[in-house]
């Protein structure tokens, strides 16, 4: 069983030796490191220059000023090159301990032909660690809480029913996490959650969802996407979502505040 660790960057020169590095320690072997860059401004390169013998490294231009589509985008573009039968999410400033793989290789073999394996993370802030925790929901046609997009690996047959149904496309506003999530655990359910710690997820100050305030216009906005998507991708499986309440509250702030 192969695996390909598709990391998605941009000015993650900080970190992003950490996170290859912890890619490269892994117990189980059978891997490929793929970084797929947006042409970093910082000291990215030298970095990628320095392990360029052990990572496969693709560049393309951002195509957009939303950085979901762009980190999206770059996942569409080394997972056309991915060779491994399961793809391990990793963003760049984040990283992968030892038995990353070694643990999700057991797990498929328990269990096979699942679409998605989510692992519950280590949140990181300094030197803190404090675990991912899973919220309970009460509404029923709703999102479920987001795990991260570094703790999530899909298959290959599973990535091809996101692209046939358009699950990458659109909503300036929604990262992939956020689309996989709701598709595996709300639509196809053939997933997977294990709590092993063997994701760190590094809460950083500059990243996308650091910068939205809670209750501001942009916050509003995306809530207003994310009911859009969820009703659009529940019609096009043929399932009706039931959601008005706060679908309507969304869009009208929406619209008042943007």
């Amino acid at each position: 069983m192969k695996f390909s660790i598709l990391i998605t960057s941009f000015n993650k020169g900080k970190y992003i030796e950490e996170c290859i590095k912890s890619c490269l320690k892994q117990t189980y072997n059978n891997f490929e490191i793929i970084v797929c860059d947006n042409y970093s401004t910082d000291n990215s390169e030298e970095i990628f220059t320095r392990y360029k013998k052990k990572i496969v490294l693709l560049k393309k231009k951002k195509i957009s000023n939303s950085s979901a589509l762009n980190q999206i985008d770059l996942f569409k573009l080394g997972a056309l090159k991915a060779k491994g039968s399961y793809i391990c999410l990793l963003d760049a400033d984040d990283y992968f301990f030892p038995k990353k793989l070694e643990t999700l290789r057991k797990k498929i073999l328990k269990k096979h032909d699942i679409d998605v394996i989510y692992d519950l993370s280590l949140k990181k802030k300094n030197n803190s660690y404090k675990k991912f925790i899973l919220k309970k929901k009460f509404q029923k046609f709703i999102w479920p809480t987001i795990i991260n997009s570094s703790s999530i690996t899909v298959s290959k047959l599973f990535l091809n029913k996101c692209l046939k149904n358009d699950v990458l496309e659109k909503f300036n506003y929604l990262e992939i996490d956020f689309r996989i999530n709701v598709y595996s655990r709300c639509i196809i359910k053939n997933f997977l959650i294990i709590n092993e710690n063997i994701t760190v997820y590094r809460l950083v100050e500059n990243s996308v969802m650091s910068n939205l305030k809670k209750y501001s216009s942009r916050w509003w906005y995306k809530r207003f996407e994310a009911h859009e998507f969820m009703k659009e991708l529940y019609k096009r499986n043929n399932l009706v979502y039931l959601n008005r309440i706060d679908f309507f509250i969304s869009k009208i702030l929406a619209r008042i505040l943007i």
